[in-house]
């Protein structure tokens, strides 16, 4: 399979409006991660640098190399989505009296479900990681980073949907439990840090 990062963006959305059962939910939510934490790193380019910010230079530079690499692994993140999927959508075509679709589907619901797991994960991440470039960054590119914690809640807010989607089938209930809770939970702190940051970037804006 092509990688999806190596399509334009026009390519991009034009599959992910097709039938084609990826992109999804899922990697659409990964993309978004992707450019939430560009922002976060432009706002580190435009500190670095500059004498007003000396004092912070080396912590933003860490921030920075952290947001590349965090930018990376969304993008990864995005071909795995769709490759987890696949045997999942392979699993809905078996004839449900087909002996072991069960257990075929079930195996394939897990993969499915961990990766948009991974997703909040690297969402967290990344707010973290932007609430500091909004604390302490450029106050020219201030309004970067409340777009960059918008950006990262969305990218939490679906994975969190491509979750729950998988566990809710799942036969397992102590497994999709596990993974509900940790969803649920990354859910709750991700969306109260990003809030935190957005609210804080626009009444700095409005002064």
């Amino acid at each position: 399979m092509t990688s999806f990062t190596d399509k334009s963006i026009r390519q991009f959305s034009e599959e992910l409006a097709s039938p084609a059962p990826v992109p999804g939910g899922g990697g659409a939510s990964a993309l978004i991660g992707a450019v939430g934490i560009a922002l976060g790193d432009m706002v580190g380019e435009l500190t670095v640098g500059k004498k007003k910010y000396a004092d912070v230079e080396d912590e933003i530079r860490e921030l920075m190399a952290r947001a590349q690499k965090l930018r990376a692994r969304f993008l990864e993140l995005i071909d795995a989505d769709a490759e987890a999927f696949a045997p999942l959508a392979a699993a809905y075509r078996i004839p449900k009296d087909a002996p072991g679709r069960a257990e075929t589907m079930e195996k394939a619901l897990h993969g499915a479900g961990m990766v948009p797991l991974e997703i909040m994960r690297a969402s967290i991440e990344a707010l973290q990681i932007t609430e500091i470039f909004a604390e302490k960054g450029s106050k020219l590119a201030v309004s970067d980073a409340g777009c960059a914690a918008a950006a990262c809640k969305a990218a939490l807010q679906g994975a969190y949907l491509n979750v729950i989607i998988n566990t809710k089938s799942m036969k397992e209930r102590a497994f999709a439990q596990e993974l509900q809770e940790e969803a649920d939970g990354l859910l709750a702190q991700g969306t109260k840090l990003a809030d935190q940051i957005y609210q804080n970037v626009a009444d700095g804006l409005r002064g």
